[in-house]
C-alpha cells in the first residue's frame, strides 16, 4: 500500500532528475563554448544584472545555494580570470562585495544565448519523457508569469 509521503518523495526524485538533466546539458554547453561552469555563469549573470552590482558574498552564497567556502572558491576562480573583483564596502568596512568587470560582463553576454539554448534543448528533450512532461509544463507556465 502506498503512503501519501511516498508520492511526495517520488515527486521530489522526479524534480531532482529534471534539474540534473537540465544542469548537465547547460554545463556541457557552457564549458564547451565559453569555459564556464553553470555556477560561474550564474554568478556573472547575477552580477551583470540590475540587482547584481555590489552583491555581498553571503548574498551570493544564498542565491547560488552554496556554502560560504564554496562561494569564496568560486569567486576566487572568477577573480583570477579577471571576470570579477571583490570590493570592501565603504559603509561597512567588514562587508565584501563581488563586482563584475567589463570582461566578465562581456563573457556573460556571449554565454547567455548558449545557456538559454541549452536550457531550451534540455526542456524539449525532457518534455518527450512522460514522467517529466508535467514538470516541464509547470516550468513553462511559470515563465508566463509576470514577476
Amino acid at each position: 500500500m502506498s503512503r501519501p509521503d511516498d508520492a511526495r518523495a517520488r515527486g521530489w526524485r522526479t524534480l531532482a532528475a529534471l534539474q540534473a538533466r537540465i544542469e548537465d546539458r547547460i554545463e556541457r554547453s557552457l564549458q564547451a563554448e565559453h569555459g564556464l561552469s553553470v555556477n560561474e555563469f550564474c554568478v556573472l549573470h547575477h552580477l551583470a544584472g540590475p540587482d547584481g552590482p555590489h552583491t555581498r558574498m553571503q548574498e551570493l552564497a544564498a542565491r547560488l545555494v552554496l556554502s560560504q567556502s564554496a562561494t569564496t572558491r568560486l569567486v576566487t576562480r572568477l577573480e583570477e580570470r579577471g571576470l570579477l573583483t571583490r570590493v570592501i564596502s565603504a559603509e561597512d568596512r567588514r562587508g565584501i562585495y563581488a563586482q563584475v568587470t567589463d570582461e566578465g560582463r562581456a563573457l556573460e553576454l556571449r554565454a547567455a544565448p548558449t545557456h538559454n539554448a541549452a536550457l531550451e534543448d534540455a526542456l524539449a528533450q525532457a518534455a518527450d519523457l512522460p514522467e517529466l512532461t508535467p514538470l516541464v509544463r509547470a516550468l513553462e507556465s511559470l515563465a508566463d508569469l509576470k514577476v
